[in-house]
């Protein structure tokens, strides 16, 4: 080897050995969390949330998702959680909440607990009672619309998340459009995959007609059927939905930052689900 080709060889090594760390670094800082909504071990939460998170921090998510129950925390024990979350090494980087929330007074209590989670993004579980025609849902819209102008300064986001209800046409029109058009863009369409798909409609199609807002998606698997066994009793991977389609748009084009596992319950027990979901969802990804 020349003196030329042995000083070549060792800058390479060098460089080498200088960015892989940092591209690993880079690329661990990009790719999308997977993380649990706690709906999964709703009842195990309800009886000790500290012991369920670290539970859930042991079988490997990186990251929870609290729904409504925690609004009704104080900030002392909020506190508390966060702190938890810290000791654990998990992030929440949202939140489920009532449509309740969505006035100016009650957020004002969701955005001092959020901001004391690490929470970004402050998610409307469902429309509620009484919405049924579109103009029903065009002020939902409304409620979501003036819950983003308020959240946008503090470098929060408010978001919605679907169910089969919005993926059903009213006279034609799909409620999930009419949020979808009648928002700002920076409010995100958390995605329920399986009630889409539960619903007779394309996930694939959804996430590519919104760009860069399908930020966060609830990844529950569903298949025809009754039984224990069938319907969103299926785990991750045992169901219809096409998750490596949908990875690849959310990844390419929906923007997507969390991916968060849900089961509504399967054979297992709920600890055992979580385990066996998050094996299956890193198991797909090689």
């Amino acid at each position: 080897m020349s003196y030329v080709q042995s000083s070549l060889s060792r800058r390479s090594f060098l460089a080498a050995a200088v960015t892989t760390p940092f591209v690993a670094a880079l690329s661990a800082a990009t790719r999308p969390m997977v993380g649990l909504e706690l709906f999964s071990v709703r009842q195990d939460l309800a009886r000790d949330l500290f012991g369920t998170v670290r539970t859930v921090a042991k079988t490997g998510y990186e990251a929870v998702e609290f729904f409504s129950p925690y609004y009704q925390w104080e900030p002392s024990y909020a506190r508390q959680v966060r702190q938890l979350l810290d000791d654990v090494g998990m992030k929440a980087p949202s939140t489920h909440n009532s449509a309740d929330v969505f006035t100016p007074e009650g957020l004002k209590k969701a955005i001092d607990l959020n901001v004391t989670l690490g929470s970004t993004l402050i998610v409307m579980a469902s429309a509620g009672r009484g919405v049924t025609t579109l103009d029903d849902w065009k002020r939902v819209a409304d409620r979501l619309a003036a819950a983003a102008e308020t959240l946008r300064p503090l470098g929060m986001a408010a978001g919605f998340h679907n169910h089969q209800t919005e993926f059903t046409p009213i006279q034609g029109t799909r409620p999930i459009d009419v949020l979808a058009k009648q928002t700002p863009r920076d409010v995100v369409l958390q995605f329920d995959v399986g009630t889409c798909v539960d619903a007779g409609q394309d996930p694939v199609a959804w996430i590519k007609a919104n760009p860069g807002r399908i930020k966060s998606l609830h990844c529950k698997d569903w298949a025809p059927g009754e039984g224990p066994d069938k319907g969103y009793h299926v785990l991750t991977g045992e169901g219809v939905v096409p998750w490596k389609e949908i990875r690849a748009a959310a990844e390419s084009v929906g923007g997507v930052e969390t991916y968060l596992i849900e089961q509504e319950g399967s054979r297992f027990t709920p600890f055992e689900t979580i385990e066996k979901c998050l094996a299956t969802w890193k198991g797909m990804a090689s």
